[in-house]
């Protein structure tokens, strides 16, 4: 049974990454075509609710405990080569988030990067101990005083390796993100990486994401550039993130500024500063990554959830749902 306790609200389902063993190999955190449809099932194809109702359906308060809805981040190719056959079948329209910096011609280099690290190394663990050995300090000291974080984010997103962790506060914390891209940089020039090439085969270009818009799947925010600590930016930076995102929708996609209403943050982070960024650009609704810590849910659902969680509406990562089928 997929409903328990903790997941009796309603809530978005998070995808990634599709591998079919041929064009997109199996990586961390893919699931293949017959995986995706195993969740669905295990799900109940009756709960799974299109996008576009999850929408009305919170704008008009109307939500119950189990309308779940399918939401793909980051606008990756293997979601239009694998994946949208399998919704299509099903009849089920999605949330495609999109960091707008892909359609124009100076594409953040998200993907990529996590493409080299994990399908360029015999295994990831060899990268992060490549990468280290980039740095000019010792990181174990670094390490040591992030003891106790490393502990609450492995409880948090139990789909992170502690090393997963550990890279992830390198990246976001100790490293500026103008050294992290020198590294990246010289990383894969060493191993003869074409990375502008790559760009290209890792992520939907205009007229895949149009085909998605096209068959009724709904297109929201994911920032402009993607940034890992989006958090951490302050007003400005944060509405220009967005403000940049629904622009370029507008201009490159052909979608009404209006009809822009909904996102997920970026790596599921956000501040007070977000929200208040969301608001002044009439988003509706937002994801979250995980699931909070709700309390008396049929209370909850009724009184508080439509205000207070309008912009951090949980989600639960795929591979927590594979792992729990039997």
């Amino acid at each position: 049974m997929y409903f328990n306790n903790k997941n009796l609200l309603p809530h978005g389902i998070m995808l990634h990454h599709f591998h079919d063993n041929k064009k997109h190999k199996v990586e961390q955190g893919s699931i293949s075509k017959a995986q995706l449809k195993k969740v669905i099932n295990f799900i109940g194809r009756k709960n799974i609710i299109n996008a576009e109702e999850f929408l009305i359906k919170f704008k008009e308060k109307k939500l119950t405990n189990k309308d779940v809805v399918l939401t793909m981040d980051d606008c990756r190719k293997s979601q239009f080569d694998i994946a949208l056959e399998v919704l299509e079948e099903q009849k089920i329209k999605c949330f495609l988030f999109i960091y707008s910096s892909l359609l124009t011609n100076k594409p953040d280099m998200l993907e990529v990067y996590r493409d080299f690290r994990i399908n360029y190394f015999d295994n990831v663990n060899l990268f992060y101990r490549t990468f280290y050995n980039f740095l000019e300090s010792d990181i174990e000291f670094f390490f040591k005083k992030k003891k106790n974080l490393i502990k609450k984010i492995k409880k948090k997103y139990k789909f992170y390796s502690i090393e997963d962790i550990k890279f992830r506060l390198i990246r976001d914390n100790y490293l500026k993100r103008k050294k992290y891209d020198e590294i990246m940089y010289e990383m894969m020039e060493e191993r003869n990486f074409d990375y502008n090439r790559k760009v290209k085969d890792l992520v939907m270009n205009k007229r895949e994401i149009l085909k998605f818009k096209a068959l009724g799947h709904t297109i929201g925010l994911h920032s402009h550039t993607h940034p890992t600590n989006i958090n951490n930016l302050n007003h400005k930076q944060q509405f220009y993130e967005y403000r940049t995102n629904k622009n370029i929708f507008t201009k490159k996609l052909n979608i009404n500024s209006d009809k822009i209403q909904c996102m997920s943050h970026p790596n599921g982070r956000y501040s007070s500063k977000t929200f208040r960024v969301l608001s002044k650009l009439k988003i509706i609704l937002g994801f979250a990554a995980n699931f909070e810590k709700f309390q008396k849910r049929e209370k909850f659902l009724r009184t508080k959830f439509y205000k207070e969680y309008q912009f951090k509406i949980p989600r639960e990562d795929v591979v927590n749902v594979i792992k729990r089928i039997k």
